[in-house]
């Protein structure tokens, strides 16, 4: 499923114009981004919990030549279902 399906399904389900539901979207996506930038945390009751984790520099190998390639420290998005998204998937 990508955006336009999902915006589609959203559409749909809550009887409103594809407009609309594209809005609403976009506003929980930047809500949830800006959240996120700030360092909360963002859950969403029974679908899971999105994060911020540092991840520290490391080496890592060019595969084309084998040399050791420094990885800088960074910052990345971590996702953890909840119980009722993990039910549902099984």
């Amino acid at each position: 499923m990508n955006k336009n399906d999902l915006i589609e399904s959203i559409a749909n389900s809550a009887r409103i114009s594809k407009v609309a539901a594209e809005k609403g979207l976009n506003g929980l996506l930047s809500s949830m981004a800006e959240a996120m930038e700030d360092g909360e945390r963002v859950t969403l009751a029974g679908f899971g919990s999105f994060s911020i984790v540092k991840r520290a520099p490391r080496l890592g190998r060019n595969p084309k030549t084998g040399e050791e390639v420094p990885i800088p420290a960074r910052r990345v998005v971590k996702f953890r279902p909840g119980k009722k998204l993990s039910e549902r998937v099984q």
